[in-house]
C-alpha cells in the first residue's frame, strides 16, 4: 500500500523524509540492509545472511504496493535512505486482522527519532486499514527498543527463551510483543 510523503524534523536539527518504498529504492535497499544486519546484533541475521538483490527488492516492493496488507515504508536523509519498515499481513482470513512490523535504521542515523515516526506511521496505516493487531519480536537486550514499544501500546506477549546464539557464544531470549488496536 502506498503512504503519503511526510517530512519530520528529529533531534540535532536533522530533516528526514518518510514515504512509501518506490522501486528505484531496490537498489540502496538491498546495500543498507546488509549494512545494518553487521552494525547491530539486534537483527535475526548477521551480515549478508538471508541477502536480497536488488531485483527481489523490487518484486518485494511490487507485491507490498499492490497489498492491503502490506506497507513498505524508507526514511531518507537528502534523498538518500537511511531506513525502513515493513509491515506484513497475512490474507488467511484467521489472520487477515494483524500485520507483523519491523524496523532497520543505520546505525549512524539511531537517535534521531527516525524509527520512533517509522513506527508512529505503520501504527497510523493499520488503524486506517482495519487492521487490529500490530506484532513484533525484539532481542531482550534491546531495552531502548522494548521502551519505544511499550510506550506506543504495545505489550510483552510471550519470551521466546534462548532464542538466538549471538557473538559472544551466549544464547538470548526473544521478546514477542503485541498491540491491539481499540
Amino acid at each position: 500500500m502506498i503512504r503519503a510523503q511526510k517530512k519530520f524534523t528529529g533531534s540535532g536539527g536533522i530533516n528526514y523524509i518518510i514515504r512509501s518504498a518506490c522501486p528505484d529504492d531496490a537498489k540502496r535497499l538491498s546495500e543498507i540492509r546488509v549494512q545494518i544486519d553487521g552494525e547491530t546484533q539486534n537483527m535475526d541475521r548477521e551480515s549478508g545472511e538471508q541477502f536480497i538483490d536488488e531485483q527481489s527488492f523490487r518484486q518485494l516492493i511490487k507485491e507490498d504496493t499492490e497489498s492491503d496488507r502490506n506497507l513498505f515504508l524508507v526514511a531518507s536523509i537528502d534523498h538518500i535512505i537511511v531506513g525502513f519498515s515493513r509491515c506484513q499481513g497475512n490474507h488467511l482470513k484467521r489472520f487477515a486482522h494483524k500485520v507483523e512490523f519491523g524496523v532497520c535504521i543505520l546505525r549512524k542515523y539511531w537517535g534521531l527519532g527516525i524509527g520512533t515516526h517509522l513506527l508512529k506511521e505503520s501504527i497510523a496505516w493499520a488503524e486506517s486499514n482495519t487492521i487490529k493487531k500490530m506484532t513484533l519480536t525484539v532481542l531482550e537486550t534491546n531495552e531502548k527498543a522494548v521502551g519505544l514499544y511499550r510506550k506506543f501500546g504495545f505489550e510483552i506477549e510471550g519470551v521466546l527463551k534462548k532464542d538466538k546464539l549471538l557473538s559472544d557464544g551466549r544464547y538470548y531470549n526473544t521478546i514477542v510483543m503485541g498491540r491491539v488496536s481499540k
